[in-house]
């Protein structure tokens, strides 16, 4: 599978940047290296004055890429929900029980991301902690519904609809299919957020996942009577 997420171009809507940064060594490595800034000193203390310090370039010259670090965590979330999903679609190949591609959907979206060595200039491993603790800075803005409108949430809500085109299809008559969807995906973060920071309102721990627990959650929901 990692052979085959090689060969593919993870696209990003164009409206998100001013420049592509997969366009340049310079953009690959703002890309790269404000992932790991952000998750040392967290997004509210991340500037671009103290990525270009680390990067060894102008402050100037990350803005030749982003408008701003909003855009910027937009985009690199953008990145990774793009990456989940070509994973969840390859994973999904030529299985023919619904119940069984679900399953594997939501392994993909609720487990720990790890390192893909084919894609050098990103850490899925780190992004995946980023997304933990910063992706809903995306979302709770003033600006969501004219950045919804410009698409910058449409590879998320596709990872969403996957689920919910799976859960209407397993028993297409629960009343709630898109909730359920998202709340596993952000219920998934959240927990993990849990677990790092909160353990005692969390059963996740080493031995127990998010993800054991949403496999146990659309068992028991989805389950035929």
């Amino acid at each position: 599978m990692q052979s085959m997420l090689s060969n593919i171009k993870i696209k990003v809507n164009e409206k998100i940047y001013v420049k592509d940064p997969e366009t340049s060594t310079l953009g690959k490595k703002i890309l790269q290296e404000s992932i790991f800034l952000i998750d040392k000193i967290g997004f509210d203390s991340f500037t671009f004055k103290k990525l270009g310090d680390r990067i060894g370039s102008n402050e100037s010259s990350i803005y030749r890429y982003f408008e701003n670090k909003h855009k910027l965590l937009v985009y690199l979330c953008s990145w990774y929900w793009s990456w989940i999903e070509y994973q969840m679609v390859f994973k999904m190949m030529n299985i023919d029980d619904p119940m069984e591609r679900l399953k594997r959907a939501i392994t993909v979206v609720t487990q720990r991301s790890e390192e893909d060595l084919s894609i050098p200039h990103i850490n899925e491993a780190v992004l995946n902690k980023i997304i933990i603790t910063e992706f809903t800075k995306t979302l709770h803005t003033k600006e969501i519904d004219d950045e919804n409108k410009e698409g910058f949430f449409f590879i998320y809500k596709s990872v969403i609809n996957r689920i919910v085109s799976l859960i209407i299809e397993i028993k297409p008559d629960y009343p709630f299919p898109k909730s359920l969807a998202s709340s596993i995906i952000e219920g998934a973060l959240h927990q993990y957020f849990l677990e790092d920071h909160l353990k005692s309102i969390t059963n996740c721990n080493e031995l127990i996942s998010p993800t054991d627990f949403y496999l146990n959650l659309i068992d028991l929901t989805l389950r035929k009577k």
